[in-house]
């Protein structure tokens, strides 16, 4: 198994459908999914017609959870009723080898694999049932390998995690401050702040789990990063602020005790904009005090990663981790993943929770899944979500939340869909408009119906409201200050972090102007009947009245151009509070007169809690276009 780019990976990926487990099974049980696994070799030419049974070899069977194989791929053809294709599923079939549809009684038992449809169950039925299994015993490599990738590997037995996160720290200290670029201007990418010292361990308990229950979740030894704005009880949280360097909490973020629950081995802490305020990532932890770091983008070294989620963005597109997580207040998941090549979900705020994450501004704070795929970012999701005390909005999703977003992962989505796209927000840069020009083809020729909108008053006046950071930042600060901070840590409000001098030079004025901020100005602004509250309120009924009148399953809109923002783009979900994925569409072309090989990416925004229908509509588009590339300078070490 080798994917050494990003064109193999996309089709390993449409072949492989992600699959993922109940989290709720995954919480009360840890034995979520069996394993099962087998390879078939030289199925071919005659050996096809005349072999009178199935060789074969497989993992342990161990129980199962209900419902734990939820992706269409690995869903369909499933004989036993466990929602996912094992070896007691390739038993049956092999021992109905000749059956028939005319003669067998027990036919309908078996009639699912009958994937020829000649009525007939052949060898070549049975090796395309065994497909369906998340196994493969070829070679692996670990640039641009996916969830699946890692989990039909490391179930093989052809590496491990622990193998996998070693090799990620690897890749962590070769690439990550070190300049590989020949160019002058470049620089290096600066994408992590802290790696984990219990990374290993973590990952050699994901291995003796897999040993003794098989696979219990798509992500048990996955290795993932998350920006260093999540609480980690096992490595400082400084929100990229040298003034926050000790800050060890004693819990996870919410989230961050999602992803361990789920099996995943927490690799890094992501660089970022300090306190998430900006799109450049440029942050101070960990320098000395009066000096910065800029994030570098992998594509090309000398621009911008984006931000505030910058450093989860140049980590994941240089596959320094398998998976990455920000948070987005005004684009921050989506900048950055429009800046690398990568797919970036931003939930309705909501469906995670904010415990434990630094805040900007809860108004519109959220957090979501960054990686460089659709398949990848919906099983991240999947383990994330959940009703949270204390974070009271997650109380909107009861009801609303599917049992996976994996069942979504449907290549033919867009057929019959109605999408819409204002005008206006399409801009007139040479390379943006080309690709989205070429993307609304692409998404009339896979079945969609496409369908211009023209903006309204009201809708100009939810792309032009602000965001919430500076109103409410030092108000929410003082809230994680309060719940969350290491009492060790000096520098306890906007003016501590002034007076400890270790914070990004050029950022003493906006501090300063936040600082500035009284409570009658938080509540006129963020407060129960303030401007800004009410106006996020008439922006989601708005939007979602326009759905409706148009009768639309999502609207789309460019990311962003080549290593920039088009326009106010960004604004409409956290303007709205509903959710939008953004996927890679295309690369700049010297021809355009932009940035040669940067990166424009396609975002789909629909109902509030429709992750599932918006992560189908992008996955779909993917599978059609793989638009993503490699990065050409982080390639394998050595």
């Amino acid at each position: 198994m080798t994917t050494t780019d990003s064109k193999q990976a996309a089709t390993t990926d449409s072949k492989r459908a992600a699959t993922v487990g109940s989290k709720q099974a995954a919480r009360t049980s840890r034995t979520r999914t069996a394993a099962s696994g087998v390879a078939l070799i030289a199925l071919v030419g005659t050996a096809l017609a005349a072999a009178p049974a199935l060789t074969a070899t497989a993992a342990p069977t161990v129980d199962a959870s209900p419902a734990a194989m939820l992706a269409p791929y690995y869903t369909q053809l499933d004989l036993t009723g466990d929602d996912q294709v094992t070896r007691d599923d390739v038993a049956l079939l092999t021992a109905h080898l000749g059956a028939t549809s005319s003669t067998d009684p027990d036919w309908s038992t078996v009639a699912a694999a009958d994937t020829d449809q000649d009525g007939t169950i052949t060898v070549a039925d049975v090796a395309a049932l065994s497909q369906r299994m998340i196994y493969d015993d070829g070679p692996f490599q670990l640039v641009e390998a996916s969830t699946i990738d890692m989990q039909a590997a490391m179930n093989a037995g052809v590496t491990t995690s622990a193998a996998i996160t070693q090799e990620y720290l690897d890749r962590i200290a070769a690439y990550d401050r070190t300049k590989v670029d020949p160019a002058s201007i470049g620089r290096p990418l600066n994408s992590i702040i802290t790696t984990n010292a219990a990374a290993l361990t973590a990952a050699k308990a994901a291995d003796a789990e897999r040993a003794a229950h098989g696979m219990t979740s798509m992500l048990l030894g996955v290795p993932i990063a998350v920006k260093d704005n999540y609480d980690t009880k096992d490595m400082p949280t400084t929100g990229g602020c040298g003034c926050w360097d000790g800050n060890q909490t004693t819990t996870d973020a919410t989230m961050v005790a999602g992803l361990r629950d789920a099996g995943a081995v927490i690799l890094a802490k992501a660089s970022l904009d300090e306190f998430a305020y900006g799109f450049v990532s440029e942050f101070s932890a960990g320098q000395p005090a009066g000096s910065s770091l800029l994030v570098a983008s992998p594509y090309v070294t000398a621009q911008s990663a984006g931000g505030s989620s910058g450093g989860t963005g140049a980590a994941i597109a240089a596959n320094l981790a398998g998976i990455g997580f920000g948070t987005d207040t005004g684009g921050s998941i989506r900048i950055p993943s429009t800046y690398n090549q990568l797919v970036g979900i931003r939930p309705t705020v909501g469906l995670t929770s904010r415990d434990g994450i630094i805040p900007l501004a809860l108004s519109q704070d959220t957090g979501g899944p960054i990686a460089r795929s659709v398949t990848d970012a919906a099983v991240a999701l999947d383990a994330v979500t959940g009703v949270d005390a204390a974070d009271p909005a997650t109380s909107a999703q009861v009801g609303k939340v599917p049992t996976s977003y994996t069942a979504s992962l449907d290549p033919t989505a867009l057929q019959g869909a109605r999408i819409g796209y204002v005008t206006s927000m399409v801009g007139t840069n040479a390379t943006t408009k080309r690709l989205f020009d070429q993307s609304v083809a692409e998404l009339q020729a896979a079945g969609a119906t496409v369908v211009p909108i023209t903006a309204t008053t009201g809708f100009n006046r939810v792309l032009s409201e602000g965001s919430g950071s500076t109103n409410e930042f030092g108000h929410d600060l003082d809230e994680y200050v309060a719940k969350h901070l290491d009492p060790d840590v000096s520098a306890r409000s906007l003016q501590g972090i002034l007076d400890s001098g270790r914070y990004v030079p050029s950022r003493k004025a906006t501090y300063e102007s936040r600082n500035a901020v009284t409570d009658a100005q938080y509540q006129a602004w963020a407060g129960p009947s303030g401007s800004h509250t009410t106006q996020l309120a008439t922006g989601k009924q708005l939007v979602t009245q326009m759905l409706q009148d148009q009768d639309l399953d999502a609207l789309v809109y460019p990311s962003g151009t080549p290593y920039g923002t088009q326009s106010t783009n960004m604004r409409l979900s956290p303007n709205t509070g509903m959710p939008a994925i953004t996927v890679p569409m295309g690369q700049a072309t010297a021809a355009d007169g932009t940035v040669t090989g940067g990166g424009v990416n396609l975002e789909f925004l629909g109902r509030s809690f429709d992750e599932a229908t918006v992560i189908g509509l992008g996955y779909a588009f993917e599978q059609a276009t793989h638009a993503r590339t490699t990065p050409a300078l982080y390639g394998p070490v050595g």
